[in-house]
């Protein structure tokens, strides 16, 4: 299913990926596929037929916009059986379909792996859910922060005695879908050698639990439950939130020749032979009085001197900036990750790029989230419909 659409990049230009998704996992395993080029097309209820805003918020708000730059968009009504034959006439020709429903909808719909394979047998259908496919929780409607709570992120984030608190990120949801993005990268190499299509499965909860990391494996092996720790680092001690002068600066001063050389930058070559800070066990058994001695020092002087300081010196230290800060730091600004498009119906406007780069086949931001079935025409038309049986679904609101 050819498209005539500006590429956003060579290395996926390949493949077409139909986009049943919505609200935010869904729509983030779809980006990372369009801003490397798939020929992405984006499926929705025709106006009038949809139950809600698929982001709870306006289409053309930063939310909305941040997700579904480089794809197209057609309308197509699957709960009408012509639409679901429809929509199987595209799977012949397509080589992914992404969803995140409820795990029921997509059997009460026709449009299951077992049902897709048949049309397709290399289709690679990746679904995305709250708590998996099946299981006790299978038909619970999935939630970023319920995914945090139950992944067990939110014990282990704030300050200590503070009760739960969630990150400032639905990095539950984002990461899914991320985690989908690299299983259907996985299927398509390995459709290569089989020549058969398969489908990829991953959850909220699933995704958070992965992500808890070093933090599950300290309770999986040693049976430990990790607590809240707020901005101190659980093993790397100094690692935490300083004040200085006119703002906070992190510092991960970890390991005991980092630990000697931040104790000549702050004036203070004593500590390292102080009993109570010498070694790492001993700044671990008196970390909030080490806190206190380096907080002390650090607001005598303005963070920018700090972090000029300590860097200089070899000693990890970086600024804690609002979001407004940190696009106008200077080594943001040159790696470019925020990306400029002119033109289209949203005119100018800025979006976050993809965090690494391939040399040969970059990724470019090349088009504006589309409006509702703004597509819906050409899409079909390179299926081979007529103008006139177009025409005739859009009397149907079959599209």
């Amino acid at each position: 299913m050819p498209s005539a659409a500006p590429k956003a990049s060579e290395a996926l230009a390949r493949f077409t990926v139909l986009d049943l998704t919505r609200v935010r996992s869904g729509p983030t395993c779809v980006r990372q596929l369009a801003d490397w080029g798939a020929n992405v097309i984006k499926v929705e209820m025709p106006e009038g037929l949809d139950a809600g805003d698929p982001m709870g918020g306006p289409r053309l708000g930063p939310d909305f916009q941040n997700l579904h730059r480089n794809k197209r968009a057609i309308t197509l009504n699957l709960k009408d059986p012509d639409g679901v034959a429809l929509f199987k006439r595209m799977v012949e020709k397509a080589d992914v379909v992404v969803e995140n429903f409820r795990p029921d909808v997509k059997q009460r719909l026709g449009i299951d792996y077992e049902a897709l394979s048949a049309v397709n047998p290399r289709i690679i259908l990746a679904s995305i859910s709250g708590f998996g496919q099946d299981g006790p929780y299978a038909k619970r409607p999935g939630f970023d922060q319920i995914a945090q709570g139950m992944g067990g992120l939110m014990s282990i984030t704030g300050l200590p005695g503070q009760g739960p608190v969630r990150v400032g990120i639905p990095i539950a949801d984002l990461c899914s879908g991320l985690f989908a993005a690299q299983g259907i990268m996985v299927a398509l190499l390995e459709r290569e050698v089989s020549g058969k299509g398969q489908w990829v499965q991953t959850s909220l909860l699933e995704a958070q639990i992965f992500m808890l990391d070093f933090q599950a494996s300290r309770w999986l092996q040693a049976r430990e439950v990790p607590k809240q720790a707020g901005n101190n680092h659980p093993t790397s001690i100094p690692t935490g939130v300083f004040k200085t002068r006119d703002g906070h600066m992190n510092i991960a001063a970890s390991g005991q020749r980092i630990w000697e050389r931040l104790c000549q930058v702050l004036g203070k070559p004593e500590w390292t032979t102080d009993p109570r800070f010498s070694n790492g066990q001993a700044r671990s058994d008196n970390r909030d009085a080490l806190n206190a001695e380096i907080e002390a020092v650090t607001l005598t002087d303005d963070m920018a001197a700090w972090v000029e300081k300590m860097n200089a010196a070899g000693v990890p230290c970086g600024p804690i900036y609002t979001i407004d800060q940190v696009f106008a730091d200077e080594q943001v600004q040159h790696l470019g990750i925020a990306r400029h498009l002119n033109g289209g119906s949203n005119q100018a406007q800025d979006y976050v790029g993809q965090p690494f780069r391939l040399s040969r086949t970059p990724s470019e931001v090349v088009s504006h989230p589309p409006a509702l079935g703004e597509h819906t025409d050409a899409v079909l038309a390179e299926m081979g419909l007529s103008a006139d049986e177009i025409a005739g679904l859009r009397a149907r609101q079959v599209v």
